[in-house]
């Protein structure tokens, strides 16, 4: 039994929060504002959809590297995660997708749950490859299919201005995919096409793609007038606190990422970030010529940025976990009501974690 401010889908609840075998049993209480007591904030875990890296480990180094970042995720309130892919040859990604098929089938342990892969290259624009190294090509579908069989991929990144990718767009819904417009060159109208052809959200919106002018909209324009979804990092490095705003006005279900790289959770110094080598410095990461390359961001701390910007806790929160649960359509996660899974973070009156629960379980920050 927990006791707190416990955000719920029907608003804050003064009360207890009651768990049974990795499941919220019940919750008594009544509607109040945290306001008013000193309890500490009982919210859904939250789920990081773009994760590279954490705790000096990168996706792309294969097995020996998940349970690491899964753990240093844990560590920062993250209790499910997409582990993410970099740009990479065809036998590489398919090497590392295999390993992430059995990781994901094999027991979590002190570690947040590895929901599946949000393949971020190589089907992008070579021309956009933001961070990305240069392995960009298009898309066929009997290479996309070897890959789903391989692991349970979740999410796709794709450039639609490539030809072929729009009716492949569209075979891969069918497929159960989620596709996310991202690392492109592409127009307005490429945007709107895409979202047509069944395309639900956008790559860190506003990076890696094109800006909006009033004249050529872009693809942040196509995002900002027709998206339901989209991601956004809210490091207050990759994306000014203004455009956030404009964003958050815009889209409704925007959902915040970490876009983690193995820098994480670690102090200043050089890291690997799939073929690159990338540094850490002034709460940043970046390639030798300054371009940004992932980030250093933690969910918490995500959430003490939107909450620094101007949200309410409660909506910073539903960006961090109830949003990215419904794009993935999962309807056990990223809430507190009864039956969903007992994901679970407490923080303290600043903001600050004290207590993670995975499924039930209850975790010892320090020894995550």
């Amino acid at each position: 039994m927990l006791e707190g401010n416990i955000l719920t889908p029907q608003g804050w609840i003064v009360g207890h929060l009651h768990l049974q075998e990795g499941r919220i049993q019940r919750i008594e209480g009544s509607l109040g504002d945290p306001s008013h007591n000193d309890l500490p904030y009982l919210l859904p875990g939250f789920i990081d959809l773009h994760v590279h890296g954490g705790g000096g480990h990168d996706i792309m180094e294969g097995a020996s590297a998940f349970a690491a970042i899964a753990r240093t995720h844990l560590r920062f309130g993250t209790t499910s995660l997409l582990a993410t892919t970099m740009t990479a040859p065809r036998d590489e990604i398919a090497g590392v997708l295999g390993a992430l098929g059995d990781y994901c089938q094999a027991p979590r342990g002190k570690a947040a749950r590895v929901l599946g892969v949000h393949l971020e290259g190589p089907f992008i624009n070579s021309g956009k490859l933001g961070a990305q190294p240069n392995f960009a090509h298009a898309a066929v579908l009997d290479e996309v299919d070897e890959f789903l069989r391989l692991a349970p991929i979740r999410v796709i990144t794709i450039a639609p201005e490539i030809a072929g990718h729009l009716p492949l767009i569209s075979a891969l819904v069918e497929r159960g995919v989620r596709l996310q417009i991202g690392h492109t060159l592409g127009s307005y109208e490429d945007g709107v096409a895409a979202m047509e052809a069944g395309a639900t959200s956008f790559t860190h919106l506003y990076n890696a793609m094109t800006g909006l002018h009033h004249r050529e909209p872009g693809m942040v324009g196509a995002a900002l007038a027709h998206a339901r979804f989209a991601e956004l990092i809210p490091d207050l490095l990759h994306v000014h606190p203004g455009a956030i705003k404009v964003a958050l006005r815009s889209i409704p279900c925007l959902y915040c990422v970490t876009d983690s790289t193995a820098a994480a959770g670690m102090p200043d110094g050089e890291y690997k970030l799939g073929s690159h080598t990338v540094t850490k410095c002034l709460g940043g990461v970046r390639l030798p010529d300054g371009t940004l390359a992932g980030s250093t961001l933690t969910m918490d701390q995500a959430l003490r940025n939107l909450v620094k910007i101007g949200l309410p806790i409660a909506e910073a929160s539903q960006r961090l976990s109830q949003f990215p649960a419904d794009y993935l359509g999962l309807t056990e996660r990223g809430r507190l009501t009864p039956g969903a899974w007992a994901d679970i973070v407490r923080l303290d009156r600043s903001l600050t974690l004290e207590t993670v629960w995975v499924e039930g379980d209850q975790f010892d920050l320090a020894d995550a």
